[in-house]
């Protein structure tokens, strides 16, 4: 495969009218999963194959020791299984920041990355002995050919791991791994790891065990201890992954499904849409060409971020679901925003206080790049949408059997992305994009993204049920982060001319960043038109493709 054959980052065509698709962030992983459906594999056959491989061939996004979630429609029973295997905090084994001697690189302060027990291979032995119909040593065959051929490293792949290499480079492991020769492979070179495919063609001998409780799974308790992090064996093992049937709404004739608590994202999209109705922002226009609109969209992210970080692991905690999502509550945080607006012009203040908006990207290189979603759905109307990930998992820059590994930047903290409690054993709460849409029981759109899900997911999924876009459009469209304190809307820099001086008006600085932000995410998503036909794309912002036969 040559370079010209890889999914570049820009614009890209959706695929239409097939009795499969799939779509990813890489070419290979792509092709991988339709090869395993025209074998007769099923979608979940697809998502574990792809899985394995994408591990291999992108390691700037994802390895085999982060997370792994899922939402399955089985065809046959006609239901909706979420699956969450994400890093699990032992009771009793306290997440551990491991201090390379004379570096001094992780310190024990809140933010530093933890060693947590990995989520990966868990998930992918529960959706192996729940779904899947082929082999095991069959599904990893892709991720040893790969890891032992080597595959051709991208331009945006040298990119990011240029960016984030630093984090690997205080080990001895991770320079060995991401420097060999002393450098980082370029683009357009083939990086191969003999030692990564030599426990891949282990792990397809002895099936995910080999992870669990085999040699892979022995090292990594070896290389935990010798850190001072008192990991045990049965550790990799003791909190199981959790299936459930997802969090449910309804939004104009649809059902969504999505991650439940303590995911935040399916509540998160709720309370966003649900604010969006209320103030009828679709017949005031789209955000991207009005004022008002993204005004009301970038508050809504904002609101919904501060509720959601009251959602923990139900096991835990009380479940504040329902109280969350009540309508009567949606309403009132609707009011107050409508009824919060200035109603005099602050333009001069705007000018005199914060001057014009800034060209650049300043607050780009801050947001989170990693993690790889999956859309297929195969001949027999199963379909996945899946995410696995880098983070939440193995010991922060220690590569153990070809294996990088990043832990998870664990804290506690109302407004962070994870927390997780060491006494109860729960689960880590996280914000995850993977999102299915029904239409009388059966799913008609699927999608999700790396970059900033919590609060992209949303913008897309009202661009495509409230605004009426086709599902690349939603993507391609421009996006913003939430409201700030500071009263600033950063947003991707392609508004209609005159929104940023609406803003203005009421009292906003708008924040340009690039006009496709990368670390805004690019979108896995699979769809059914009315008339049966089955299409799938990925977004513009990132690499990737969507195929099918």
């Amino acid at each position: 495969m040559t370079v010209n054959e890889l999914g570049r980052v820009g614009p890209k065509t959706p695929v239409t009218g097939n009795r499969a698709v799939a779509s990813s962030q890489h070419t290979v992983v792509t092709e991988t999963m339709l090869d395993t459906m025209r074998a007769g594999g099923n979608a979940v056959d697809a998502a574990i194959a792809g899985c394995l491989v994408q591990a291999v061939v992108q390691q700037d996004m994802t390895n085999h020791t982060g997370t792994v979630t899922a939402l399955v429609y089985d065809a046959e029973s006609g239901q909706v299984a979420e699956l969450n295997s994400m890093g699990t905090i032992i009771p009793g084994l306290a997440p551990f920041a491991p201090v390379p001697a004379g570096k001094g690189f992780y310190a024990q302060v809140p933010g530093s990355p933890r060693a947590v027990v990995p989520g990966f291979m868990p998930g992918m032995k529960a959706l192996y002995e729940r779904f899947a119909t082929q082999p095991w040593e069959k599904l990893c065959a892709p991720a040893v050919r790969w890891a032992e051929e080597g595959h051709i490293v991208t331009s945006f792949e040298h990119l990011v791991i240029a960016q984030t290499v630093d984090f690997f480079l205080f080990t001895e492991s991770g320079r060995k791994h991401f420097t060999p020769g002393g450098h980082l492979p370029q683009a357009g070179d083939r990086w191969a790891s003999a030692e990564l495919a030599e426990t891949m063609r282990n792990l397809a001998a002895e099936g995910p065990d080999y992870f669990l409780a085999g040699k892979w799974a022995q090292d990594f308790v070896a290389r935990g201890n010798e850190l001072g992090w008192p990991v045990k064996l049965e550790h990799l093992t003791a909190i199981a992954p959790r299936w459930s049937s997802g969090h449910r709404w309804e939004h104009k004739g649809n059902t969504v499904v999505q991650q439940s608590a303590p995911e935040r994202q399916g509540i998160y999209c709720q309370i966003v849409l649900g604010i969006l109705e209320e103030l009828d922002v679709p017949s005031i226009g789209h955000w991207s060409d009005n004022a008002e609109s993204l005004y009301y969209l970038a508050h809504a992210l904002r609101r919904a971020a501060h509720e959601t970080g009251l959602l923990n692991d139900p096991l835990v905690f009380e479940d504040p679901t329902e109280a969350l999502t009540a309508k009567e509550l949606i309403k009132g945080f609707a009011a107050i925003l409508r009824n919060a607006k200035a109603k005099i012009d602050l333009t001069e203040h705007v000018k005199l206080t914060r001057g014009v908006p800034a060209m650049a990207a300043s607050g780009a290189a801050k947001q989170p790049a990693g993690s790889c979603e999956l859309a297929i759905v195969d001949e027999r109307g199963n379909w996945v949408q899946m995410m696995n990930t880098l983070q939440s998992g193995g010991i922060p820059g220690e590569v153990v059997g070809g294996i990088p590994m990043v832990g998870s930047h664990w804290m506690n903290g109302l407004d962070s992305p994870f927390e997780g409690w060491v006494t109860g054993g729960g689960r880590m709460r996280s914000t995850l994009s993977n999102t299915m849409v029904l239409r009388d029981g059966k799913p008609w759109l699927s999608l999700g993204s790396p970059g900033n899900v919590h609060c992209t997911v949303p913008q897309v999924l009202s661009n495509i049920l409230d605004f009426g876009m086709d599902p690349y459009s939603a993507d391609d469209a421009p996006r913003c982060l939430p409201y700030q304190p500071d009263h600033t809307i950063s947003v991707e820099a392609r508004l209609a001319p005159g929104v940023s001086e609406g803003l203005a008006k009421l009292g906003v600085l708008t924040n340009p960043l690039p006009e496709y932000d990368y670390h805004m995410g690019t979108y896995q998503t699979a769809w059914r038109e009315k008339d049966g036909t089955l299409s799938a794309c990925t977004g513009p912002r990132r690499e990737g493709r969507a195929n099918g036969y």
